[in-house]
């Protein structure tokens, strides 16, 4: 190869480089994760919000992120003006929005026109300074003077006992809400699960790694009869109900994330009648 040949081949294998480091996921933020609610947690000690049915997404003062740490592919006018602090909050579309809005958010060539229905609703300054109280606070004040209609922080309210607090849920869930958040007035910031941040639903999900496909018996043999998943701890167990014909016919590929419903434990720690709820896009 003649010398400058060789200096463009140098320059071109640069550049190639340089497109793959942009492109490369970082490591996922350390942010704060919520844990289920139970009975013995008093909620007039917390805020209470609705829980979005969204995508996570991390501002972290420049670019915007997935949970997984991938980039956000948003068209450069949704973010431009944000505020140049960390922020923590949900893509959202509206109430039973989320296949639409997934659909939306992981195009890797942006829609303007399908962008312009999605909100950014903000619950979290991460490792910002101060109690909840302060932080929430705080980001009311951050998007009063970002002014961006579709930048917003989520409505934070307070209830007076358990009573209330069902109450309010029962709302939610009648009008197609998923179910409530609680976070601790007096809680500093502290990436991860704790008492810090509940969730509150008409029923108990988690997610788990698909490990494989169990065939099928009687009216389901030749299609899906079961997942073998993987729940974070390692711990392996069947979803065996939830499934549409269209989804046995089709499961969610190995390795995949699912989201399954489940009502309470086994003495060993395993969820009792697990039921397949959908795919997650880990984008």
């Amino acid at each position: 190869m003649r010398k400058p040949d060789r200096l463009v081949a140098g320059i071109l294998l640069m550049l190639a480089l340089l497109a793959i480091s942009a492109t490369a996921p970082a490591e996922p933020p350390a942010l704060i994760l919520a844990d289920v609610y139970r009975d013995g947690i008093d909620p007039r000690g917390y805020w209470v919000s609705e829980k979005l049915d969204g995508v996570r997404a991390y501002w972290d003062g420049r670019r915007l992120y997935f949970r997984s740490g991938h980039p956000v592919p948003a068209p450069a006018w949704f973010s431009q003006d944000f505020p140049a602090v960390p922020l923590d909050g949900e893509l959202w579309l509206g109430r039973g929005g989320f296949e639409r809005l997934s659909g939306i958010v992981r195009k890797a060539a942006p829609v303007d026109a399908e962008w312009r229905q999605v909100r950014y609703l903000l619950f979290e300054l991460p490792a910002g300074a101060g109690t909840f109280d302060e932080r929430k606070d705080r980001l009311r004040r951050l998007v009063a003077e970002a002014g961006i209609p579709w930048l917003q922080a989520v409505e934070q309210f307070r209830v007076d006992d358990r009573k209330a607090l069902k109450a309010r849920l029962d709302d939610v869930v009648a009008g197609g809400g998923e179910g409530l958040m609680l976070h601790r007035a007096d809680a500093l910031y502290a990436a991860g699960r704790s008492d810090d941040l509940v969730k509150l639903k008409p029923y108990l999900d988690r997610e788990a790694r698909v490990v494989a496909h169990l065939p099928g018996k009687g009216r389901h043999a030749g299609r899906l009869g079961a997942l073998l998943v993987e729940d974070p701890d390692g711990r392996r167990f069947r979803v065996g109900t939830g499934f549409s014909d269209a989804e046995r016919e089709n499961p969610p590929p190995l390795g995949s994330l699912i989201t399954y419903r489940y009502r309470g434990q086994t003495a060993k720690g395993l969820p009792r009648f697990p039921s397949y709820l959908r795919q997650r896009d880990e984008f």
